[in-house]
């Protein structure tokens, strides 16, 4: 295992590891829904429902993954639940029937939402007690912990085509990140503590969200419903829409992911020069503004530069509502991340939805619109102020 002396990279490193790994599970199973679609014989409309269990599993999350940080804290919640959605994906594999299946993937959107959680919990408080920005750079590991599992998916289906022996060696992988991350994550004492009302309301077990806190919420379900149903939908949208060739569809999805690694990359600092707000209301602005241009325009290229302004705009949102969350108190910060697991898992469907009673369009026009829903919600949340001397180094 790869040891590092210094304080804040380790545990930068080891909440990274928890960050690939959620991305890697999820893009992991995403991958095999069409062998999973054959094995258990299922219907388009089958298959709609069973996405759409892990989005309902993450929206009724939020009172376990609340009552669990509460008991068990950020590294024992993330350490647990990375642990399980390893063994889950074999789960997944061996399900016999329908209802099994919707079953586990229900308890996978659990799980989602407990490390979903957890793990920006440790990202946002290992930015506080360093004083540097580095939640962009965890979220790029999301991004290419997806990246790494299409890549494996591709692999092994050209080594095996059973499910069963992929998503082994997926389960081992993700072991293997589980014991890497277990190595540096901050513990609590080593957490930033609550005073003031925030620990009034900690003490309180639960109280309803503030007004700022059900904003957070709404950018979060918006920005992750965006991202979500690019990354399920571009490729389909430039097959159908744009007459694009099968070798060419697929970069639609290479646009997006690669944009989003790269911009996440970079947007620690714009954070540090400009501020959390001015960033999330300038990307949420280019990536809806941007898609409604290129839907406007038609064509593949124009396509693909309005599939290029999401990645780009889109990638700073989730980094910096859960670090404005977090400053919130842990309860808002579990809340919107149920939220954020919420739009991820179930937005794609839904879009699904809007697609099938009109056009793939006017579906992407509702994913622009999402985008510009996230813009209007900046102007209404609490940011976290620019500080760059402190929080821009690396």
């Amino acid at each position: 295992m790869l040891r590092v002396r210094d304080p804040f990279h380790r545990g930068q490193l080891a909440i990274a590891a928890l960050f690939c790994s959620l991305g890697f599970q999820y893009a992991t199973w995403a991958s095999r829904i069409p062998a999973l679609k054959s094995g258990l014989g299922l219907s388009a409309a089958e298959v709609g429902v069973l996405l759409m269990a892990a989005g309902v599993g993450a929206a009724v999350s939020f009172p376990v993954v609340a009552a669990l940080m509460r008991h068990l804290g950020s590294q024992r919640l993330a350490l647990l639940s990375a642990l399980c959605l390893a063994l889950l994906l074999p789960a997944l594999a061996a399900a016999p029937n329908y209802p099994v299946a919707l079953l586990v993937m229900c308890v996978d959107g659990v799980l989602v939402g407990c490390l979903n959680v957890a793990m920006n919990a440790q990202g946002a408080a290992l930015e506080t007690r360093f004083e540097r920005n580095t939640m962009a750079r965890l979220h790029a590991t999301f991004s290419g912990g997806s990246l790494l599992a299409a890549l494996l998916a591709s692999g092994m289906n050209a080594v095996t085509s059973a499910v069963a022996v992929h998503f082994t060696a997926a389960a081992a992988i993700l072991l293997l990140l589980v014991a890497y991350a277990r190595t540096g994550l901050l513990t609590d004492d080593q957490l930033p503590a609550e005073t003031g009302q925030k620990k009034k309301k900690r003490a309180g077990k639960w109280t309803a969200p503030s007004r700022v806190t059900l904003w957070m919420c709404v950018a979060m379900a918006f920005g992750t419903v965006t991202e979500g149903a690019m990354n399920d939908w571009s490729a389909l949208y430039l097959e159908d829409v744009t007459d694009a060739s099968a070798e060419l569809a697929p970069l639609g999805i290479a646009v997006v992911s690669g944009m989003m690694v790269v911009a996440r990359l970079f947007a620690d600092g714009w954070r540090g020069r400009w501020g959390d707000g001015r960033v999330v209301l300038a990307g949420s602005a280019l990536a809806g503004v941007g898609l409604l241009l290129a839907l406007l325009s038609g064509g593949l290229v124009p396509a693909l530069l309005g599939f290029a302004c999401v990645g780009l705009g889109i990638a700073a949102v989730t980094p910096c509502v859960y670090v404005a969350a977090a400053g919130q108190g842990s309860d808002s910060l579990t809340l919107v991340a149920a939220m954020g697991t919420t739009g991820l898992l179930a937005g794609p469907p839904l879009i699904g939805f809007i697609a099938g009673a009109s056009s793939l369009v006017w579906g992407f026009a509702a994913v622009a619109a999402s985008a510009l829903v996230v813009c209007a919600c900046s102007t209404r949340i609490t940011w976290t102020a620019a500080e760059p001397e402190q929080l821009t180094r690396t």
